[in-house]
């Protein structure tokens, strides 16, 4: 039905304006978008107008019919019609593909399908916002509009819809921010590359502190490795081969060319490699929080969610044969735990199988789709079979969270890798004496730092729980007469390893608590003569307002619990 929505907003635009080419109209998560070339520049005013033609379109209620024609027949068509744009996804069409254009009413696209019966079907809709797109994501093609909507089942599940997309503008991690003064990006040192300021950081600190922790105890041994590598490297892992359009230009270091890196896994196998391995030593589990460096188009650049510099929490397994079903078990479970610190408990899985082009044994394939689906289904998680839609290498599992406003955000991959191993001739010495391959699984927990810090941002709207928030506690004094007493229990406060500031300014008290409301600080700790007297201090809470007069000691044990509550 979005699909279809797509076509019906395409064929009001075309109705309401002359000269109009047509690019793509795929379905989105919650809705679609059309890309457009024509002389008038869209913008919302036009939305009412182009909705109004698409009611009619709909109480028309025209079949959507398909018709195939052979690719001279398709060609032609299009260039009567001078879609260019089209014309050039025409000849993206593999040979031997069957070619088919669907129709409804006088509109008729270049289209694969489905579609739902008549235009009638479309049930709800509402345009939200128009962009600039370039033609193939390049930026020396031409520019297009991009006219997005949203579509559902009933007016009442776009209002849903309509106040999901608000709530999560007011979440806008790159709003948030620059309001929070958390990170930044600057055009003189380049686009897509991250400056974290010191409360972004606190709050990067915070995460990573916890991910190392955890990984210790989970048994993974952390490691770090260069930022760079010689061509020589990234051309055995078929990196430069496969990849090389996402990695930048190399540098000539003593006449060899070297590379930033764009993954860590070869600088993993490295380290696997410098002896020769047992099966006693297995499984070996090895992370990372790598730099990674890969080129994104301009276009796709989003504040932290699409980046070109950015940290992955990288980990891979080595592991027997024997010990894979264990390991994928308890792999799944450690991504849950983690997820669920950070307060993501709903998760939703995505398995993907083996491609009809594959490398490694059809056996070693089964057997470890079989311990992704096991898994899955140990921890009762839903999942969706992508049936050969895994990478040439081998089976994954993608697993979702969704956020406070209920947005699907893919986060985690256990990927099995079946091609590294065999490039760079991994071994290991088994039970028999004789040598084996070891089963190769890269694992992101988080995906990178950046992303998921923006994601985090937005889940929380900023209002980080007190093990993560930037700053913890702010110290009030009600006048000038307290600040020596107030300075002392900031620097308790401080001892205590919390994150505290002090508010010295000469403002009125409301002011200051505004301030640290608007800054999203969990805490207020307001000293005023009765306090000082007393030697205790007066706790307001961001959400629950005053908590009453309590000794420093008891404050410093009630935040200390508090920080071991995550999730």
């Amino acid at each position: 039905m979005r699909h279809s929505a797509a076509h019906v907003m395409a064929a009001a635009v075309c109705r309401l304006y002359d000269g109009v080419k047509l690019d793509i109209g795929p379905a989105t998560s919650d809705g679609f978008y059309y890309d457009f070339d024509l002389s008038h520049r869209l913008s919302p005013e036009d939305f009412p107008a182009i909705e109004a033609e698409m009611a009619k379109i709909v109480a028309e209620k025209e079949p959507f019919e398909p018709l195939e024609m052979s690719r001279e027949e398709a060609e032609q068509w299009l260039q009567e019609r001078n879609q260019t744009f089209k014309i050039e996804r025409l000849a993206a069409i593999p040979e031997g593909e069957t070619i088919t254009f669907y129709k409804c009413g006088d509109f008729m696209d270049l289209c694969r399908g489905p579609h739902v019966e008549t235009t009638g079907d479309v049930r709800a809709f509402k345009l939200t916002s128009v962009a600039g797109s370039y033609f193939h994501g390049i930026e020396t093609n031409p520019m297009l509009q991009r006219v997005y909507g949203i579509a559902a089942e009933s007016p009442k599940a776009i209002r849903a819809i309509i106040k999901q997309i608000e709530e999560a503008a007011k979440r806008d991690h790159r709003k948030l921010g620059k309001e929070l003064d958390l990170f930044s990006s600057s055009e003189d040192v380049g686009p897509g590359l991250t400056h974290w300021h010191a409360k972004g950081s606190r709050i990067r600190s915070a995460i990573e502190d916890f991910w190392r922790r955890e990984h210790y105890r989970g048994g993974y041994e952390l490691v770090y490795t260069p930022h760079i590598g010689r061509s020589i490297l990234w051309e055995r892992s078929g990196h430069l081969e496969f990849y090389g359009e996402n990695m930048y230009a190399p540098m000539d270091v003593d006449g060899n060319d070297y590379y930033v890196k764009p993954m860590n896994c070869p600088f993993h196998i490295q380290i696997y490699k410098t002896q020769k391995r047992s099966y006693r030593e297995l499984p070996m589990r090895m992370a990372e929080l790598g730099t990674v460096y890969r080129y994104e188009k301009s276009g796709v650049l989003h504040g932290l969610l699409r980046v070109r510099g950015f940290t992955q929490d990288d980990a891979h397994i080595f592991c027997t044969s024997e010990q894979m079903k264990d390991e994928v078990a308890y792999t799944v479970r450690f991504a849950l735990r983690i997820l669920g610190a950070f307060g993501f408990k709903d998760v939703s899985a995505y398995l993907a199988t083996r491609p009809a082009k594959a490398v490694g044994e059809e056996a070693r394939w089964t057997a470890a789709t079989e311990s992704l689906e096991e898994a899955l289904k140990a921890e009762g998680i839903d999942y969706e079979t992508d049936e050969g839609g895994g990478a040439f290498y081998g089976p994954k599992i993608d697993l979702k969270i969704k956020d406070a406003i209920g947005r699907e955000w893919q986060l985690s991959t256990i990927q099995f890798d079946f091609n590294l191993p065999e490039r760079f001739d991994l071994t290991f010495v088994g039970d028999d004496g004789a040598e084996h391959r070891p089963y190769m699984v890269h694992r992101a927990l988080l995906g990178s730092l950046e992303r998921f810090f923006g994601i985090l941002v937005e889940h929380y709207g900023g209002a980080f729980p007190l093990w993560l928030a930037p700053e913890q506690v702010r110290v009030i004094p009600l006048t000038e007469k307290e600040i020596d007493y107030a300075r002392k229990v900031h620097a308790a406060l401080r001892e205590a390893d919390f994150r505290v500031s002090l508010d010295e300014k000469s403002e009125r008290m409301g002011a200051k608590i505004r301030r640290a409301q608007n800054q999203k600080i969990p805490y207020m700790v307001i000293v005023g003569p009765k306090e000082m007297e007393e030697g205790t201090v007066a706790v307001r809470h961001r959400k629950e307002g005053d908590q009453g007069a309590v000794s420093l000691e008891d404050l410093i044990a009630k935040l200390t619990e508090e920080c071991k509550v995550k999730g």
